[in-house]
């Protein structure tokens, strides 16, 4: 009787081992964003809470190291397997996660105003730089190759409305009219794409089990636009409100579909309550502190505390994944 005999590799292939640094997720820099949202809540809970500093300070610190080390893996895989790395980007749905890479960066920007203004100004310049160029790539390759409606999903608002992201850190560092022209691309974007997500999503094809934490992704936009905008208009006015109203009523309709969230396996998609929520929170807490009520700092320690739970539970998971090596196998 014959045995099988292993399969031969094609002239030229490269045959990849089965837990490889050419299958480390894109997504993973979703991980800083998640941390570092988390971080500047508890930053700006000191302000508004009295929360203790040293919290949201080690978060932040936490996230400029855990970038940097992620940047770097990645680097050395697109170094060693860039057809990998070339895969991610075609992709329809990891490609979107690359505009991750200068969210991040923004955020690292941020953590280091109080300490390094001058260096902080640098990092954001780059970060909004790098961006750019996702976004266009981005909505060029929308243009070139149109999608599928199974590829509309929520990660897409990533490389294009997180320019909305910017300007929370752009006017703090005196770039208010740059700021203003990124929270314009952004906002746009928003208006023109999120109908399209929301269409797929209501209308089908159904969201893969492991993509349906992704649509926490949708509460970014109204959450981080309230804070762009209180920077950019100098108070809590009413576009803010307006804004901050939309984002509440998604954090709602979010937190109802929290059981059918947990009940998903764990996958990269879970980061996506992290970001989205720590930014509602800081919303939250600039609201509060402009329109103060008997309850807000009791609802806004509740908001912070919840969304540092999540955060707490994503990591752990996270890290029980990358010490099993389930970081480095192929995406299942």
């Amino acid at each position: 009787m014959s045995q099988s005999q292993p399969a031969i590799p094609a002239p030229g292939a490269v045959a990849v081992p089965a837990k490889s640094l050419a299958h480390l997720p894109l997504p993973l820099f979703a991980a800083p964003m998640g941390i570092g949202g988390l971080g500047l809540a508890w930053r700006e809970a000191g302000h508004a809470l009295g929360a203790p500093t040293a919290i949201g300070e080690a978060l932040l610190a936490l996230t400029a190291a855990l970038w940097s080390l992620i940047a770097l893996l990645h680097v050395v895989r697109a170094s060693r397997h860039p057809g990998a790395w070339a895969a991610d980007l075609k992709h329809p749905i990891r490609s979107a996660f690359a505009g991750a890479i200068s969210i991040g960066l923004m955020i690292v920007a941020g953590a280091l105003i109080p300490y390094a203004a001058d260096m902080a100004a640098t990092v954001w310049l780059l970060a909004v730089a790098l961006h750019l160029i996702i976004a266009v790539g981005t909505v060029r390759g929308m243009l070139v190759a149109p999608r599928e409606a199974a590829t509309l999903a929520p990660p897409l608002l990533l490389p294009l409305v997180g320019n909305i992201v910017a300007p929370v850190v752009g006017v703090k560092l005196g770039f208010v009219a740059l700021s203003w022209m990124m929270f314009g691309i952004g906002g746009l974007l928003w208006i023109m794409i999120q109908p399209l997500i929301l269409a797929r999503v209501v209308s089908g094809p159904t969201l893969p089990e492991k993509l349906r934490p992704t649509l926490a992704i949708m509460l970014a936009p109204p959450a981080v636009g309230t804070v762009a905008l209180v920077q950019l208009t100098g108070g809590f006015g009413a576009a803010p409100l307006a804004v901050f109203g939309l984002a509440a009523f998604m954090a709602a309709v979010l937190l109802t579909l929290t059981p059918a969230f947990a009940r998903v396996p764990f996958a990269m998609s879970w980061w996506a309550w992290t970001f989205p929520s720590a930014a509602f929170a800081i919303a939250a807490l600039l609201f509060a502190q402009a329109w103060p009520t008997p309850w807000g700092g009791v609802a806004c320690w509740i908001v912070l505390l919840a969304v540092s739970a999540v955060v707490a539970i994503v990591s752990t998971a996270t890290l029980r994944a990358a010490l099993a090596g389930h970081l480095l196998a192929p995406e299942g």
